[in-house]
Formats: structure tokens, C-alpha cells, sequence
């Protein structure tokens, strides 16, 4: 291929793409690339892997899907970090007794 019309094609694909970021779906590849990964890139990046035939443009429907994939893995590294933030606090049996019995005469 020429290299011009290489660089051109990548320019018409570039200039396809409407915002600066978008989801790409990698092509397997004979040097070891999985099919089916869903990335999100810059465009100049996705018009480069579309036209060397290692990438394809996402369909609505899988970016749907990983909008919610990222939506679901927020909200599961939140949860996380509120777990760590939980404070617990080792407590003897004899401790326990005496909070125990300082409870009672308290209430009593």
C-alpha cells in the first residue's frame, strides 16, 4: 500500500469520527490480538487501528454495554472504599464485661 493513501484514509476516518474520544472493538490480529476487546481511545489513535484493519468502530449497542460495565465497576470500587473506611475494634472478653456491666447500672 501506498503510504499516501495509507495516511489519507487515516485523515477520512479521523475526520469521520465526530467527538475526540471514541470505543473501538479490536479485530483478532496473526500476531496474537484478541478480537472482541472494547477500548476507548483518542480518535487520531482509533482512525490509525481502523485503517491498519486491527480495530472497528464500536455499534451503539456495545457502547451501551460498556457504559455500563464502567457505570457498575464505579460503583463496586466505591463500595469497596467504603468498606475499608469501616473501623472495628477488637474488644477481650473481660472489656466486654465491664462495658456490659457499666451499661446496666447506667440504665438501672
Amino acid at each position: 500500500m501506498d503510504l499516501r493513501d495509507f495516511f489519507k484514509r487515516i485523515r477520512e476516518i479521523e475526520a469521520a469520527i465526530e467527538s475526540p474520544f471514541t470505543l473501538v472493538v479490536s479485530n483478532a490480529t496473526p500476531d496474537g490480538g484478541k478480537a472482541g476487546v472494547v477500548v476507548e481511545t483518542p480518535r487520531h489513535i482509533a482512525a490509525r487501528m481502523i485503517a491498519e484493519g486491527r480495530a472497528r468502530l464500536a455499534t451503539p449497542d456495545e457502547m451501551a454495554a460498556h457504559e455500563e460495565a464502567i457505570g457498575l465497576a464505579l460503583l463496586e470500587a466505591e463500595e469497596a472504599a467504603l468498606a475499608d473506611r469501616v473501623q472495628v475494634a477488637v474488644v477481650s472478653d473481660i472489656e466486654m464485661e465491664g462495658f456490659k456491666k457499666r451499661t446496666r447500672l447506667k440504665k438501672g
